[in-house]
C-alpha cells in the first residue's frame, strides 16, 4: 500500500463547497500535502475530467445534481469524502446514497485531511478491486455453463462421454485459434437452427 501514499501529490482533487472559511482552510491543506486542488460552487452539470478526489458537501438533503455527478458505477467514479457539520438521519442517510468513502466532520481542521484522503483511496481501490475480481468469476461461470451446454450437445448427437465432448470442443478451438466459449457457442447456436429446422419442416 506504500504506493497510495506515493500517489497522494499526482491526485487531482476537487472541493464541492461553497467558498467560506472551511472551504478555504480545506483547499490549502490539501495543497500543502501537494494534490492538485479545484474548488467549484454551486454544483456543475458534469464533473471535470481527470478527477481523482472530491470533497463534497452533505446537508440534510443531497441535491438531485449532486446525485447525477456520482450516478456512474463505482469503476468509473472518482473517490467521494463527504463534509457534514452535523449528524442526523438525513445526513447519514445522504452519506449512504452517495456511497462516499470516508467522512470528514466539521469544523474542518488541518489533522486528519491526509489520513482521510488516504483511507479513502484504499477502500475506493478495494471496491474496485473486488469489482473486477467479481467479473471474473461471473465470466469465469458463464463460461462452464456455455462449455456444459455444448458438451451435451455432442454427448447427445454423437453418443461420446463427456470427456470425450470437451476434447472435441478444445481440440476446434485450438485448430482455430479460438477459445473453447466461441466453439461451444457455435455448437448451441447450430444445435438451436436444427431443431428449429426440424420443427418448420
Amino acid at each position: 500500500m506504500t504506493d497510495l501514499i506515493n500517489d497522494l501529490r499526482s491526485l487531482n482533487v476537487l472541493v464541492l463547497h461553497r467558498r467560506d472559511a472551511d472551504c478555504d482552510d480545506l483547499v490549502q491543506q490539501i495543497s500543502r500535502i501537494g494534490c492538485n486542488v479545484e474548488t467549484v460552487w454551486p454544483l456543475p452539470e458534469t464533473l471535470p475530467t481527470n478527477v481523482d478526489v472530491v470533497f463534497v458537501e452533505i446537508k440534510e438533503s443531497v441535491p438531485p445534481g449532486m446525485q447525477r455527478l456520482f450516478q456512474d458505477g463505482a469503476m468509473t467514479r472518482p473517490t467521494l469524502i463527504g463534509i457534514i457539520g452535523y449528524e442526523n438521519p438525513s445526513v447519514l442517510l445522504g452519506l449512504l446514497d452517495l456511497n462516499v468513502q470516508t467522512v470528514l466532520s466539521k469544523p474542518l481542521r488541518a489533522f486528519g485531511v491526509m489520513s482521510s484522503i488516504l483511507m479513502a483511496r484504499r477502500i475506493w481501490r478495494q471496491r474496485r478491486e473486488d469489482l473486477t475480481n467479481l467479473e471474473k468469476l461471473r465470466l469465469k461461470l458463464e463460461n462452464i455453463q456455455i462449455v456444459t451446454e455444448a458438451k451435451f450437445i455432442l454427448m447427445r448427437h454423437h453418443g461420446i462421454n463427456e470427456s470425450e465432448a470437451y476434447k472435441v470442443i478444445r481440440t476446434h478451438a485450438m485448430s482455430r485459434r479460438t477459445s473453447t466459449r466461441e466453439i461451444a457457442n457455435a455448437i448451441i447456436n447450430a444445435d438451436g437452427l436444427l431443431n428449429n429446422f426440424q420443427l418448420k419442416k
